[in-house]
This record gives structure tokens, C-alpha cells and sequence, in this order.
């Protein structure tokens, strides 16, 4: 064992460099600390002088590792005396500069010198800042972007290249964005990597030219550009330098641009000097028009004293009034001076006027100051953002303070309830269309009535949304998409605010439970285990894919949102249909228009509720009940729309999918109708087939689109079989849903109830031996009877044909013919479920391979899992929700292709 461990020592040290390294920002103690860990020495580091009296973050001193502090290496060309000696009193083997701001180089014979730059076109080696590089690039539009390590050498910023990364450049990238998805994680790697390269003697050396070592004329700017180059402009001078133009007189520098659709909010006309035309200033920022006419919105202005304001707010910024603070407020401010007199540690003190940057304070010490105060304030929604719209202490605590009591946040939402006292609660219901973050009437104010309990036929005024509502609610999930929040949203930001929405179902879940009982017939306590239960574990578990849906640098594959997605939704399950493709939708980045069955709208404008105080950002998410022939028409036929997930009947589908092809040839999954076979064999576990087999019909009251449509029993077994079915149903109670003891409520809605009475007929006419039920239960409302068909042929209408009702069609087959069931179970054109009941493991597997199915059960049934990918085979459709497949319905995968 020692003499083991003693060749393991050997090896693993005999490959380790004395390293120097020049820089000690957060990128450079990243690669401090990673190259210790892997066994290399870290002789020395050299850095700048402290600034303002405010020193770099430097771990290198608490290791006692050598800290030099030149404020310059070169004099007139030459290398000044002290560095060089420091230099030779070091004897490292290599010297790597992992600054993002590189001081100019000393090469001597002595060591290697190995640097890191960042090109975005891949084929030009530039030794300067990160920065600069990036803001060259992203001005000129490039559409990829990279790093090089490479060998420097003597008085020149160029050399042979030891290793390229690259990725893609998004079309609202900026400096900030590129660098923290890619150059910051991917540059650590990278110069861990090439250390080791070096050491273990694979390092490579490709020849690279000079060309384009210059930024002459970078700084050129004018207004007079087509959209996409200002736009380019903006993204690339964020933050520092800065893009800039003059507004009445004076340089404002502009920040956060993105490219707009063909629709801009309406608002106030801002002459722009030399702009092709005057700028408006909208609620969502500052829109400007290039010489093509076509427009960018920029979000944030800062002016020459240095204070910076959203730029929707030009015209008021100086309107808002002090707040005096109170005894309670003054209090934290004081614990806030003590933060920010922790970070400034250079300022003797924290005076009202004190300027957090002009103190010093640079990105990371934002980070830091927010990231303290929200611990301090749990639950104070506090940004980056804010810190640099008020940098004085005073200006920041005037902001702390509204932002603790709420004021700058916006209007609280108004609801016009429709209110009803039942199951023990009042519940309260919106029912007006939710567009773009509020609940407002339907265009021409049209209505309609559904039912709510409907086995009383109680009924409900509801929105009745056109295609006027159906185009308003797509221009707000554009926008949102486009310009707002949550596409650029940091992935685990988004995460977490679909946590809390799935907290707030939670905590709502009664109520929900109750208004899909009452709208949909569904039993309560099925509605609180099921359809609200697995609505809010899809959204917990899609909440936690947000942050690993990630972009594959080294093989150049993007994975983007597909824009704004349509998603229509049946009656049988509203809120978890729901749940099952908005929760993956919203996941990948994309915005919503929704729409419900025209008969159970309810709980998703009480979803729609919900995800406001869950602080989901306007235009995001945006429901529109009405009819499909008109509000779901418009979706498929809407151009802007990318994207359309839809759960009903095949008929239904195939239009949708006609309608999207010929419209935008928009990407479309279908989850349509089934038959779903159940076999059930003689050497089963009795008691749990009877017990399942009648789940798998019954469950819902048959309104579920993998129920088992037929199921077939080996004929050894049938007979006791389907007397103890009987036994059952019998036992089964129908009734008010909201009753905790009751089996089996109504059925949705009338057309559907007189559909399964007529179903029932056709099969007694074909010959089908009606054993139990067959008719509408004699009360008020629509219940239907529990009911079992035997007898029934392959070429019955009710072999064929889906009930989606408390019906269940059995079938004999012979004993131990396993493919002649297989062959009668799959001669149908659906392929959603199905399942087999045996106590024999290999027929179960020799069943399951060969069933035509998307989902197949083993001695269970209905067992549906949120990271269980869901879907069918033929006409029950294609496309899945669930599971990770579920995120590649809302995604595009991007491939690049890069030639060196």
C-alpha cells in the first residue's frame, strides 16, 4: 500500500510548474486557487497598487504567497530595474497573466510567458483587455465569439496560439452577458488546462498573424446608423466605456439595448442630435429609430454628473418627493452605512453624499452590498440594477426605503371577482381575460355563461375572448419576450420564481381544488391530490431544470427558447394540463398565451392571479378563454406566434396542425385521443386488477385521455372477473363532488353527457351484453352510470371508438395466446397508453416491448410521473410533457459550424 501510494505522489508532483501570476481580480483568484489545487506552485503574484487606499481582493496574501505591487513594468520601452529583479528572485518556470485588464508584458529568456486574450472571430489574436475585445466584436455584429491562450512574444501582444474556445453571440448579448455565460467559467478551465498542457509537455504552439492587433476607430460614433449597429453599439460599450449621444444639450450615455418587433408602445417624442428621426419615451424604456426605421429600446440613462435613471422615466425623474423615514427606517439605515462603510474601507466615513463608485467600489463590491442587504431584509426584491440608479448613500436609502414599503412597485392588480360561498370557503374567482399583467373585459365587452357546480347547474358571466384580445395578448407576450425581463432573466432567477409559484399553489390549493371541482365536476379530493397536486410538482420540478438547460460551448450547440408559444388546454384536467406545458414553456425562456376549454376557464384565471404575486413579470403569461373556433383558430393562425402545444381530440389536432403549417409552418405537439388497451392475464394478482382495471376506467369519471379504453381478460379468468367488477360499482357513490365520501361526480358538460348515452346505445344495438349502468343517473345534473360492457367485438363501434367516460369495454381472449391480444390490442390508429397485468416478469416485458403505446402500465395504471416524459404513437399525436423531453418542445437547437 505505501509503496502504491509512493508511485501515486511521484506521478502526480513530477508534472507540477512554479507559476507567477499577474492579477488578482475575482477571474485571477479563480485561477490562483484551481492551480493550487492541482498540485502547482504559486511562487509570486503581481498586481496594481491599492486604489484610492481600497485593495484588490487579494487571497494570495492570506496563502503567504509573494504580493508585488507595480503601478508600471516599462519605462520609455525598457523594463524597470525592480520589476526584473523581483522577476529573476521568483526563478517560476512559467508566468501567466490571468488579468482581465493585461499590463504590458516583461519577456525575458528566463521563463515562458503565457497569455490569455479574448477574439470573437476566431481567426485574430488580440493581447489586450477582455474588454475591449468584446466591445469591438459586439459592435461589429459578429455572431461568434471566443478566447485564445497563447504564447506572447518579445514587444508584441501576438503569438503562436496554445488553445481557441469559442460559443455563440446572442442577437441582446452584451460584454456582461458574454462574459459571465462563457469567458468567465470556460477562461478558468481553459488556463487550468493549458498549465497543465504545458507541464505534461502536449502543449501546442499554431502560428498566428498580426492582423487586426488595432481598435482604431472603435470609438467613432454616430446616430445615423441602421438599428442593428446602434443597437450593436449600445450592447458593446456596456457599462464602461460607454455608449453615448447628446439629449438637450448634454452627453447621456445609454444602456440595455435590444432590438424591437414592428410594434412600439405608444409615448412621448425625445429629439435624439443627429438621429434619423425623434426617439419616444414609452413606459418600458427609451425606443430609438435607425436609418432603416427600424427600432431599439434602450433601458437605463446615465448623465455626465453620473446618475442614471430608467429611461422610461426622462420626463419625471426629479418629480418624486424625500421620504422621511421613520424611527424604525433610520435604524437600518444605519446598519446600511455600516455596509457600506465595510466594503469602502478607504473612506474615513459614509457621508450622505458619498458616491459608491467615485468611493472606489467596483462590480464585484455591487454583488456584494445587494447580496448583504438582502440578507438582512429577507424577501426585499433588490438588483444589481439599483445600485447603479442610486449611488449616493442618501439616494440609495431614499430607494431602500420605497422599495421596503412597496411604493415603486406597481398599482396593486384590480379583480372583478365572481364570488361563491361553498365547501365550507368563499372562493373567488377572476373572470375577465388576463393580458399583459392585468385582468380587463374582453374587446366589444362579450361574455359568455359556463356552469359552476354543474350538478346544479349554477352558471358564471366569463370573458369571451375575440381575435382582436387574441392579438393583444400575443403583442404583450412579444414584448415581454423581446424586451422585457424574462428572456434575459438570469435562469435560476426564473427558477425561483417559479418556485414561489408553485408555493402560492400550494398555498391556494384548497380554493384551486374547489374551483376545479366546481368547474369541471371533478371530485375534490381527487382535485387536491391530482389535478392541483401534480400541477404543483410539475412547476417545482420544471422550476429546477431552469438553470441546466445549457449551451454546449464545446460542440457550439445553443439551445434557445422558441419565442412566444400558444398552448390550448382540454376540460378534463384544466389546471394540470395547464401546469404540464406552461411549467416546461416558462422553463425554456419563453412567453404564453393560454387558452382554456370554454367550459372550465376558471382555475386558470386563479392561476393567472397567482402568477402576479408570485412577481412573474407582465405580458409572460396571458390568458384568453373563448371558443376554439375562434380564439384557438387565431393562435394557430397567428404569425407571431412560434410555437403551439395543444391537448384535445384528433380531429381537433389535425386542423391545428393544418392551420399552423399554412400559417408561419410554426412548431406544433399534439396530445389527441386514445383507445388504450389493458391486458389482463389469468395469472395476475386478482384483487389489484380488479381494483386498477376499474381506476383505469373509472378514474375521473372516464374523463381521461389514457383511460383504458378496452380491456381485454384472458377467458379463464373472465367470468369472476366481472362479477367481482360488479361487486364494485355497485359499492361506488355518485354524487356532489364536493362531498368527501363520494366515488364519482358529473360529467362536464351536457353535449358530453347525451354523447355517452348515445355511445352506450350503439354498443347494445351492435350486440355488446350491457352487465351494469348504460344511462344517465335520474337527479339534477349531469352524472352518468358507472358502466360495464362485455362481449365486445373487434369490430364494434365501442371497440374502436373513444368514450372518454365512466365505460368499460372488456373483451375475452384465449388462454396463453399472447400475440393474438397483442395483435387485437394494437389494431387501433391511437397510441397514447396502455397496460398489462401478470405476475410473470418476462411476459410483462415481452408485452410492454411490443405494445404500440407511449406509455405502458405494469400491474398499475394512471401512474404518471412530472420527470416521466408523456405521450402518444399515431393519431394520439406527437410530441411530449413531462419529463426533460418535455423542455425540447420549447427549445431550438442551434448548431454552429466554425472554420478556423
Amino acid at each position: 500500500m505505501l509503496l502504491l501510494l509512493s508511485c501515486f505522489l511521484q506521478n502526480y508532483y513530477q508534472n507540477k510548474l512554479r507559476l507567477a501570476l499577474i492579477g488578482q481580480s475575482l477571474f485571477g483568484q479563480e485561477v490562483y486557487t484551481n492551480l493550487r489545487k492541482q498540485g502547482h506552485k504559486v511562487v509570486g503574484v503581481f498586481t496594481v497598487p491599492d486604489r484610492d487606499g481600497k485593495a484588490d481582493p487579494l487571497v494570495a496574501e492570506k496563502d503567504g504567497t509573494p504580493v508585488f505591487k507595480f503601478p508600471r513594468w516599462r519605462v520609455k520601452g525598457k523594463p524597470i530595474t525592480e520589476v526584473v529583479e523581483a522577476y529573476k528572485f521568483l526563478c517560476m518556470t512559467l508566468f501567466l497573466c490571468t488579468s482581465q485588464f493585461l499590463c504590458m508584458t516583461v519577456v525575458l529568456c528566463t521563463s515562458q510567458f503565457l497569455c490569455m486574450t479574448v477574439d470573437l472571430c476566431m481567426t485574430l489574436v488580440l493581447c489586450l483587455t477582455w474588454f475591449c475585445v468584446l466591445l469591438r466584436t459586439l459592435i461589429q455584429g459578429d455572431k461568434k465569439a471566443g478566447f485564445s491562450i497563447f504564447w506572447a512574444d518579445d514587444g508584441l501582444d501576438t503569438g503562436p496560439i496554445l488553445l481557441q474556445r469559442e460559443c455563440s453571440v446572442e442577437p441582446n448579448d452584451t460584454v456582461d452577458s458574454l462574459y459571465n455565460r462563457f469567458l468567465f467559467p470556460e477562461g478558468i478551465k481553459a488556463m487550468v488546462e493549458s498549465v497543465q498542457l504545458i507541464a505534461d509537455g502536449k502543449a501546442t504552439r499554431v502560428p498566428q498573424t498580426e492582423e487586426g492587433a488595432s481598435y482604431e476607430g472603435i470609438q467613432k460614433k454616430s446616430n445615423s446608423k441602421p438599428a442593428e449597429a446602434i443597437h450593436n453599439w449600445i450592447r458593446g460599450h456596456d457599462k464602461v466605456p460607454g455608449a453615448w449621444t447628446v439629449i438637450d444639450g448634454q452627453t447621456v450615455t445609454l444602456y440595455g439595448s435590444s432590438m424591437l418587433g414592428e410594434s412600439v408602445a405608444a409615448g412621448q417624442p425625445l429629439e435624439i442630435e443627429g438621429a434619423s428621426q425623434a426617439g419616444v419615451v414609452t413606459k418600458n424604456g427609451l425606443v430609438l429609430y435607425g436609418s432603416d426605421s427600424k427600432a431599439l429600446m434602450v433601458k437605463n440613462l446615465q448623465f455626465e454628473d453620473g446618475k442614471m435613471i430608467s429611461a422610461a422615466k426622462y420626463f419625471s425623474s426629479g418629480d418624486t418627493a424625500r421620504v422621511e423615514l421613520t424611527d424604525d427606517e433610520k435604524k437600518i439605515a444605519e446598519e446600511i452605512r455600516d455596509i457600506w462603510k465595510g466594503i469602502l474601507s478607504n473612506v474615513a466615513a459614509i457621508e450622505e453624499t458619498t458616491d459608491f463608485f467615485k468611493s472606489g467600489a467596483a462590480s464585484m463590491d455591487v454583488v456584494r452590498l445587494v447580496e448583504e442587504i438582502k440578507q438582512r431584509c429577507v424577501g426585499l426584491q433588490l438588483q444589481n440594477e439599483d445600485v447603479y440608479m442610486a449611488t449616493t448613500f442618501q439616494d440609495f436609502i431614499q430607494m431602500f426605503v420605497r422599495r421596503l414599503r412597496g411604493e415603486d412597485q406597481e398599482e396593486e392588480m384590480v379583480i372583478d371577482y365572481a364570488t361563491k360561498d361553498v365547501n365550507n370557503m368563499t372562493v373567488k374567482m377572476p373572470w375577465q381575460c388576463f393580458i399583459n399583467g392585468k385582468f380587463e373585459d374582453a374587446e366589444n365587452d362579450i361574455h359568455s355563461h359556463i356552469h359552476t357546480d354543474i350538478h346544479t347547474c349554477g352558471h358564471c358571466c366569463i370573458a369571451y375572448a375575440s381575435v382582436g384580445d387574441v392579438d393583444r395578448a400575443v403583442a404583450a407576450a412579444k414584448e415581454a419576450f423581446e424586451v422585457g425581463p424574462w428572456g434575459r432573466m438570469n435562469p435560476r432567477d426564473r427558477g425561483t420564481l417559479l418556485y414561489k409559484l408553485a408555493d402560492l399553489m400550494e398555498e391556494h390549493q384548497e380554493e384551486l381544488a374547489t374551483i376545479e371541482s366546481i368547474d369541471s365536476g371533478a371530485v375534490y379530493t381527487l382535485a387536491l391530490k391530482t389535478h392541483i397536486g401534480m400541477s404543483i410538482q410539475t412547476f417545482r420540478y420544471f422550476a429546477g431544470w431552469c438553470d441546466k438547460i445549457q449551451v454546449q460551448f464545446h460542440l457550439v450547440v445553443c439551445f434557445l427558447g422558441a419565442s412566444v408559444c400558444a398552448i390550448v388546454i382540454p376540460w378534463n384536467y384544466p389546471l394540470m394540463m395547464l401546469a404540464w406545458k406552461s411549467a416546461a414553456c416558462l422553463a425554456a425562456g419563453n412567453t404564453l398565451v393560454l387558452k382554456p376549454a370554454q367550459v372550465t376557464p376558471l382555475s386558470a384565471l386563479k392561476f393567472a392571479e397567482l402568477t402576479v404575486k408570485a412577481g412573474i413579470p407582465k405580458g409572460v403569461i396571458n390568458i384568453v378563454p373563448g371558443s376554439g373556433g375562434m380564439v384557438g383558430q387565431r393562435m394557430s393562425d397567428h404569425p407571431d406566434i412560434r410555437k403551439l402545444g395543444f391537448t384535445g381530440s384528433t380531429p381537433i389536432g389535425k386542423q391545428i396542425m393544418k392551420s399552423c403549417a399554412l400559417s408561419n409552418l410554426k412548431k406544433v405537439s399534439l396530445e389527441l385521443g386514445g383507445k388504450s388497451p389493458l391486458i389482463i392475464f389469468s395469472d395476475c394478482d386478482m384483487d389489484k386488477a380488479v381494483r386498477m382495471g376499474m381506476s383505469s376506467v373509472f378514474f375521473n369519471k372516464g374523463e381521461n385521455c389514457i383511460a383504458a379504453g378496452r380491456l381485454f381478460v384472458e377467458e379463464s379468468i373472465h367470468d369472476e372477473y366481472i362479477r367481482r367488477v360488479v361487486e364494485e360499482i355497485k359499492k361506488m357513490k355518485v354524487g356532489d363532488p364536493l362531498h368527501r365520501s363520494t366515488d364519482h361526480g358529473p360529467q362536464n358538460h351536457k353535449a358530453h353527457m347525451d354523447k355517452l348515452v348515445e355511445y352506450c346505445e350503439v354498443g347494445v344495438k351492435e350486440g355488446a351484453t350491457l352487465v351494469y349502468g348504460g344511462k344517465q343517473v335520474d337527479r339534477p345534473g349531469f352524472f352518468m352510470q358507472p358502466t360495464l360492457f362485455t362481449d365486445v367485438e373487434d369490430h364494434m363501434f365501442i371497440a374502436k371508438e373513444e368514450s372518454f367516460g365512466p365505460i368499460m369495454v372488456v373483451s375475452k381472449f384465449k388462454d396463453g395466446d399472447i400475440d393474438g391480444v397483442l395483435s387485437r390490442a394494437n389494431d387501433t390508429e391511437f397510441g397514447l397508453a396502455s397496460g398489462v397485468f401478470t405476475r410473470d416478469i418476462n411476459k410483462a416485458m415481452y408485452v410492454s416491448e411490443r405494445l404500440d403505446a407511449g406509455t405502458v402500465f405494469v400491474n398499475t395504471y394512471n401512474k404518471t410521473d412530472v420527470a416521466s416524459p408523456f405521450g402518444g404513437f399515431k393519431q394520439s399525436g406527437f410530441g411530449k410533457d413531462l419529463g426533460e423531453d418535455a423542455l425540447n418542445e420549447y427549445l431550438r437547437t442551434k448548431a454552429v459550424t466554425v472554420e478556423y
